[in-house]
């Protein structure tokens, strides 16, 4: 059965530090075993400027087993599956620890966006252009970001200015619109109520 004090901990922890960390976790409906986290792409990285959502359920064996997450937002790496969002990284599957958490899991799997490991890949097709023709593999990842990861509407950083000068934080400002898809008002009233 899922601890599920341990989980709204764990959302919390989430979600205070989302100035900073860009990390949100939410529940996707009703259930507290069902959740969508929300992570930025990496500064540097074709990813960079994109919102990632993944899409978490948590086993019955929670926290003794590994959250299964898999990307919900489309992305083109070495490591994570381009048809499924289906994500190879060791802390999802037999490195998992109860001592870690839905914060610590979301860190990796960003730090995974940063840090491709095309020996062990989950997308094959995808590692073999990272190995062969790296530019390409650049080019291919930032049309995805482009395409899927961020918000696209005309105007989209006269929003993001304008939110940020009634003092809200940049990456709270760009999760918000992201969230619901790029209209200011809805993204500032998520922002207002916290």
């Amino acid at each position: 059965m899922v601890d599920l004090g341990r989980v709204q901990k764990e959302l919390q922890e989430c979600n205070k530090n989302m100035d900073v960390s860009g990390i949100n976790v939410k529940p996707k409906g009703d259930s507290l075993t069902h959740l969508i986290g929300t992570i930025p792409g990496p500064v540097g990285t074709p990813y960079e400027g994109g919102i990632f959502q993944i899409d978490i359920v948590l086993p019955d064996g929670y926290p003794f087993e590994p959250p299964r997450m898999q990307f919900a937002t489309k992305v083109w790496h070495p490591n994570i599956s381009s048809q499924s969002g289906a994500i190879c990284l060791d802390i999802l599957k037999d490195q998992w620890s109860p001592a870690l958490t839905l914060k610590t899991a979301l860190l990796s799997v960003q730090a995974l966006l940063s840090a491709p490991q095309p020996d062990d890949p989950q997308d094959a097709v995808v590692a073999q252009q990272y190995l062969k023709d790296y530019q390409t593999y650049v080019g291919t990842a930032r049309h995805w970001t482009e395409n899927f990861a961020m918000v696209s509407s005309r105007g989209h950083e006269e929003k993001v200015q304008k939110l940020l000068e009634m003092g809200f934080a940049e990456a709270s400002v760009r999760s918000a619109l992201a969230a619901v898809g790029g209209d200011e008002n809805l993204a500032l009233e998520k922002l207002c109520s916290g």
